[in-house]
């Protein structure tokens, strides 16, 4: 169900009355909080609840504010069970970065096909009217480079997703130029970071580099790292053909660390 929180935040919720830890849920770009049906239900029979934020607003600052306030809510619901976040593609970015700056706040991060760096590459044309645009119309909606059939092999939910309101395909200029920034910011965090992370990267990602991917995650400096590839599939696991044998590597590895 879709809740709102005091402060106007929307959220979906999987909830048990004494879970074993509990997920907080970053949606991608383009996505939404339904996104995490399946991995909800999923966990949920298995003992932990979930709760999947709605991002309206994808920059840096508003996302760990919004995140920030769920996390509230999740405290308050379940004072004493670990709490772990779970991004996918830019919303790993987003989890990535919030985790190194706060990392007291999470027991560990799942890092699900993260958007560090694109596939798309801009002609020299484009990005200029991108950047152009950046002075006189921050707001100038540009078409995100991929579709439905990029983010899964399943048919019946690309047809879902093709006529789901909530799935969008542009953004404004001054976005583009945040997530060049927080991907940017990713890549030098290194030395600093501190919390348990799981990496999970598609061997046939069609929107973002895996490559990228694993450049960071063999400049992490934490002990607890796990880096796994799962060579046939797309982009978005969450919602992938197969997507039963990503819950279960995600249940073993949070079932080592409560």
């Amino acid at each position: 169900m879709l809740n709102s929180a005091e402060n106007n935040i929307g959220y979906r919720q999987w909830g048990l009355s004494s879970p074993k830890c509990v997920f907080l849920l970053v949606h991608g770009l383009g996505a939404h909080a339904g996104r995490w049906e399946a991995l909800g239900d999923f966990f949920l029979n298995n003992g932990i609840s979930s709760y999947a934020i709605e991002l309206g607003d994808f920059t840096r600052k508003g996302s760990a504010e919004k995140i920030a306030a769920l996390y509230d809510i999740i405290l308050k619901n379940d004072p004493s069970k670990k709490i772990f976040i779970i991004g996918e593609s830019m919303g790993a970015v987003v989890s990535f970065l919030l985790a190194a700056d706060r990392p007291e706040l999470f027991a560990g991060i799942v890092c699900l096909s993260p958007a560090f760096a694109s596939r798309y590459r801009p002609a020299l044309s484009d990005a200029f009217g991108i950047f152009a645009h950046l002075l006189y119309d921050k707001n100038k909606q540009f078409k995100l480079p991929f579709n439905s059939a990029m983010c899964t092999r399943d048919a019946e939910y690309i047809k879902n997703m093709d006529r789901d309101p909530r799935e969008y395909r542009t953004v404004p200029a001054r976005l583009i130029l945040e997530i060049l920034r927080m991907q940017f910011a990713a890549k030098n965090l290194g030395n600093n970071f501190r919390v348990p992370v799981l990496f999970l990267v598609s061997g046939e990602d069609k929107i973002v580099d895996p490559a990228a991917a694993e450049a960071i995650f063999s400049a992490l400096k934490v002990k607890d790292k796990t880096f796994m590839e799962f060579p046939e599939m797309y982009h978005s696991l969450s919602i992938e053909v197969g997507k039963e044998s990503v819950f279960e590597e995600i249940l073993k590895w949070v079932e080592r660390r409560i």
